[in-house]
């Protein structure tokens, strides 16, 4: 990871914000981008401290010009992109209540608006300026891969990033370009406390092998060896971690 120029989404809190302190901490050089100002702001500071090469920049991903600025400025900084790690992703408001008769169509547009729009936009900016032997890594969820009742937008959300991740791994492989997703199960992050808020009961984790949620800190590794040159023959794939839901 050592002096990678890599680019990250939904940096400012959960998967996204440990996934940084990791990559830093390896020495790679980081872009990063959320909505939330005053906690990306913190973290850029945090991370400099230590010592990082790390800027940052507001960006709603829906807002295609808003990408393609920011990944300009990117490369225009550190002079190369080697990597991207497009992890920013909502769950909507009827996540675990909406029944498919209750769909809210604003609901539905905000949830596509940022799963699969941002990452079409961050895709389309990204690409035209990877070097060969780059590397991206979409998160998915292990409801891109199964089915949820309730939670339909999600899913149908979900799936469309496996889709087009496997989409990207056959049409950038060419180009010595990896493309692959990853697939968390139930992550203890601010996202999944607002949907259990939603939701109005406590979580039984019993279908789960590992009778547990996972730890923020435990997904980074995985992303981190997927951008790594130690995973150069691995692309296309949906790589689950999710405590033995679905096995």
């Amino acid at each position: 990871m050592k002096d990678k120029v890599i680019v990250i989404t939904g940096a400012a809190s959960g998967m996204g914000l440990e996934t940084a302190r990791l990559f830093a901490s390896n020495g790679a050089k980081l872009s990063l981008a959320d909505v939330q100002e005053k906690p990306l702001k913190e973290l850029e500071a945090e991370l400099q401290q230590s010592g990082a090469q790390v800027m940052t920049q507001v960006v709603d991903i829906r807002d295609r010009k808003a990408v393609e600025a920011w990944i300009v400025t990117t490369v225009e900084k550190f002079g190369k992109l080697d990597g991207a790690a497009n992890l920013a992703g909502v769950i909507g408001k009827q996540a675990n209540i909406g029944e498919i008769s209750d769909i809210d169509d604003d609901d539905w547009d905000f949830v596509m608006g940022v799963n699969v729009i941002g990452l079409r936009n961050c895709l389309r900016a990204q690409v035209p300026h990877f070097n060969e032997g780059a590397s991206i890594v979409n998160a998915a969820s292990i409801l891109g891969v199964i089915g949820a009742a309730k939670n339909l937008a999600y899913c149908a959300s979900k799936h469309a990033v496996v889709g087009m991740t496997r989409t990207a791994a056959k049409e950038l492989g060419p180009k010595k370009i990896r493309v692959n997703c990853i697939c968390p199960g139930p992550i203890d992050t601010p996202m999944l406390r607002k949907s259990v808020e939603i939701k109005g009961s406590a979580t039984d984790w019993s279908f789960l092998a590992l009778r547990r949620m996972a730890d923020q800190k435990e997904v980074p590794p995985l992303i981190e060896f997927l951008i790594s040159d130690k995973s150069s023959f691995i692309t296309g794939n949906a790589m689950q971690i999710d405590g033995g839901w679905f096995c």
